[in-house]
């Protein structure tokens, strides 16, 4: 179902009507499970406003926390420095070997070892992290659409009582004029007479 949208950017009386009727011979079913959800709230006066980030992270398991924690510390300045301060420390003791005879002597081959292991585990853990974030986004702007239809669905509903409104006390204002210049032609034949 499509509203069809004169050049002049809103939908035309007929369109709407159109759309309305639709809605009453057809129902809802055709509808997808945001625009039934929507319309019900509208219906109801609902709101729809709700905290997106708290009900995600309610349905995320124990996994999913984890790899939210260890991205944001290993996408931390302190991960870096402590992680050179490491690094520093193992080249030092492994490069001088005065007091003892060092266990990965240049070039560091158990080094790479273990930096190679960190960044296979590594990267997963932050792609599974920037997934949830992004899933949470989409999440946040479907959420946000529907706030924003329903709040151009509710700043059109008060244009239309405004426009009501604005029609009667013109009615009124018309009909108190039409009274009035009824008095004045009655006062008018009343002086000729």
């Amino acid at each position: 179902m499509t509203v069809r949208v004169p050049p002049t950017g809103g939908p035309s009386d007929e369109a709407v009507r159109e759309f309305a009727r639709d809605l009453l011979d057809h129902g809802v079913q055709h509808l997808s499970e945001r625009e039934k959800r929507l319309i019900s709230r509208l219906a109801a006066r609902a709101h729809i406003a709700r905290d997106v980030d708290r009900e995600y992270e309610e349905r995320q398991g124990l996994g999913g926390r984890a790899a939210d924690r260890l991205a944001a510390i290993g996408g931390s300045w302190s991960f870096i420095v402590g992680f050179g301060v490491v690094l520093a420390t193992w080249v030092a003791f492994n490069s001088v070997g005065v007091f003892f005879r060092p266990f990965d002597p240049y070039p560091f081959i158990f080094l790479n070892l273990i930096l190679s292991m960190l960044a296979a585990i590594q990267a997963p853990i932050i792609m599974m992290s920037q997934n949830r974030q992004a899933e949470k986004d989409r999440l946040a702007a479907a959420h946000d659409y529907e706030i924003n239809l329903k709040a151009e669905l509710e700043i059109m509903a008060l244009h239309d009582k405004l426009d009501r409104l604005r029609s009667d006390q013109l009615g009124e204002l018309l009909r108190t004029q039409q009274a009035q210049l009824d008095m004045l032609a009655t006062l008018g034949a009343a002086r000729v007479a």
